[in-house]
């Protein structure tokens, strides 16, 4: 089996001001070599100032979108290539409230994503269902079609990490079951053993992502395939992300 690096990654979302750098001081301090990977995704605003305090540290940046094309008349995007530009080695792509909120599909994302790779970025791809589609029975089915329209073909193992993000759970409280998270990590890793293009799905990481706090975090990273976890409002909380992160190399 794979050996695949533990990953904590943190979504700053439309948050942080220059102010807020100190927290991430506060991260770096605690965790000046953490035994699992960390990554921070602030908003574009800060990403030179916060590629300066994690210069030749052990924390990753990353981006939280970016459009398909290298470059054009596409007035207030932001290229893959100019994300790279500017430190990141990550981006967070087909987040669900991009999805919802922008009407992102999968084409879309899986376009992104293309050009993200293309830039030399690991691009984090997003999946998750609605409360209604949990409900009607339709999880799987809904997790199975994003795989296929969002994983560019011929991407590498390296280049991608898939999200699994309940959209029902980001930012409710609300968390599925271990086994609810289960049955979706590892029905994601079948999905992508099932890809005919050379693909080693083995060495591809699987976040979960949905209200991880400390408080829960221990038992999620105990799941089965779980490698990690994308964390949004709690990453902003350097005491609360780095709890996420110690018990994530517990896990490790």
């Amino acid at each position: 089996m794979s050996q695949r690096r533990k990953l904590a990654a943190g979504n700053w979302k439309m948050n942080g001001l220059s102010a807020d750098l100190a927290k991430l001081r506060q991260l770096i301090d605690t965790y000046p070599n953490p035994g699992c990977e960390v990554l921070v995704c602030p908003p574009a605003t800060l990403l030179d100032r916060v590629r300066a305090l994690t210069a030749d540290k052990t924390i990753a940046l990353g981006g939280q979108d970016c459009h398909f094309a290298v470059n054009g008349a596409h007035t207030g995007d932001i290229s893959a290539r100019m994300l790279a530009d500017a430190g990141a080695e990550y981006i967070i792509l087909g987040h669900s409230e991009r999805r919802t909120a922008y009407g992102e599909t999968d084409a879309l994302v899986k376009s992104k994503s293309s050009a993200a790779i293309a830039a030399g970025l690991v691009a984090v791809i997003c999946v998750g269902e609605t409360l209604e589609q949990r409900k009607g029975g339709g999880t799987l089915e809904v997790i199975g079609e994003q795989i296929i329209g969002s994983v560019p073909e011929g991407a590498s193992e390296d280049a991608i990490v898939i999200a699994y993000e309940p959209i029902w759970a980001i930012g409710t409280g609300r968390t599925p079951t271990l086994a609810q998270i289960a049955e979706v990590h590892d029905f994601i890793r079948a999905q992508l053993r099932m890809r005919d293009d050379g693909f080693a799905a083995d060495g591809v990481r699987l976040l979960y992502g949905g209200s991880v706090k400390p408080s829960n975090a221990e038992e999620i990273f105990g799941v089965s395939n779980v490698d990690g976890a994308l964390v949004g409002g709690a990453s902003l909380d350097p005491t609360d992300f780095g709890a996420i992160v110690s018990a994530l190399e517990a896990a490790a």
